[in-house]
């Protein structure tokens, strides 16, 4: 079995930032769907001594004068606010936004009226009516293979999801860059990968690759603590290694 990569900075210091363009248009496609971008940071604290610039965490002191500090983008994330019950139809707002939210309408909403069908409110409890759709999740490749995807995207969905009857996602690769994807058993078996790590927060398949989420689920909460601690765990070992 093979051994996963050390991380490239302690993975205690990633925060994210969640931010909202309201560009005030005052259209039906603008009250629909709300984009939310999110930015994967990594604080790095750099120690400038005569022997060059060395990555630490800890100085003698908080403020010493030759330490510095610099915000890294090691990823990002698109989530989609869809609101079912004003603006225009959800689901041709969707069709015109991108390919990938139209699968997801297609496979959730009723064409007729942009609402939820029959078969998917029936799976969730009434409650909140939006849908979020996390529709894109990317890590830089030195990040990837440590289950943070999951751990940080299981954050932004606890900040995002109030309102909402239904998160929802499809997974899959989204960074088509890698040589080593070229071989069909090797794409699959990263997708099933990917998969599993939704399914660990309680996502569950729907149809045709549209996993759903109810907001009421105690999954997401309880595994977001799972996940929190998983993370303190792989900061402690980083330092371990790191020192």
């Amino acid at each position: 079995m093979s051994k996963r990569p050390q991380l490239p900075g302690d993975p205690s210091d990633l925060y994210l930032r969640i931010s909202y363009d309201d560009e005030l248009w005052d259209t039906p496609q603008a009250d629909t769907l709300e984009r939310w971008s999110v930015t994967i940071l990594h604080r790095r604290r750099a120690h400038d001594e005569d022997q060059g610039t060395v990555a630490t965490r800890n100085c003698v002191t908080a403020d010493c004068p030759w330490c510095t500090v610099a915000d890294t983008t090691v990823g990002s994330m698109v989530f989609y606010r869809v609101h079912l019950d004003r603006g225009r139809s959800a689901y041709w707002a969707m069709e015109e936004e991108s390919e990938e939210l139209f699968e997801t309408a297609q496979a959730l909403l009723d064409p007729e009226t942009g609402s939820l069908t029959s078969d998917v409110s029936e799976r969730l409890d009434y409650v909140g009516s939006a849908l979020l759709v996390m529709d894109r999740v990317t890590l830089d490749p030195l990040w990837r293979g440590h289950g943070l995807a999951a751990v940080l995207g299981c954050e932004v969905i606890h900040r995002l999801m109030a309102g909402c009857r239904a998160i929802a996602c499809s997974p899959g690769i989204t960074d088509l860059s890698s040589q080593r994807l070229t071989d069909r058993s090797e794409w699959d078996r990263v997708n099933a990968k990917i998969a599993l790590g939704w399914e660990s927060i309680g996502f569950r398949l729907h149809r045709d690759n549209v996993y759903l989420l109810s907001p009421l689920s105690q999954d997401p909460e309880e595994q977001r603590g799972v996940l929190r601690g998983r993370l303190a765990e792989l900061g402690a070992s980083w330092r371990t290694q790191a020192s």
